[in-house]
């Protein structure tokens, strides 16, 4: 399976341990094509939630819907950021604009202060 920086694919992320989201959801797929087109056996990304929350620009970034085929409005949620493997991915779903990679590059930034 090729995985891509910034593709957003569907992800089964039982079973949860304390605050983080569970369930099969779509993710962003954060991590750098470097490791990506190596056989690693982990990949670095952000949960997608319809829990939309307004004004929570460094958090969260907002995709409306039909953005990268998802089918309502949703948050990459940027502070849940973490390692999943790859056998949690399921199946491509679309691919974020550059203008949007872009937003979520500097929050991700932001987040580490990386920046």
């Amino acid at each position: 399976m090729l995985i891509k920086q910034f593709e957003i694919r569907i992800a089964d992320l039982n079973p949860k341990i304390g605050t983080e989201p569970v369930k099969t959801r779509p993710v962003l797929v954060v991590q750098t094509n470097l490791l990506n087109i190596i056989p690693h056996p982990l990949t670095l990304i952000c949960p997608i939630t319809t829990n939309v929350i307004k004004d929570s620009e460094i958090l969260r970034v907002h995709l409306k819907k039909g953005v990268a085929n998802l089918k309502q409005a949703c948050d990459i949620m940027i502070d849940q950021v973490r390692a999943i493997d790859n056998r949690r991915l399921v199946k491509k779903i679309g691919s974020l604009s550059n203008e949007l990679a872009e937003i979520v590059k500097a929050n991700l930034q932001t987040l580490m202060d990386l920046g």
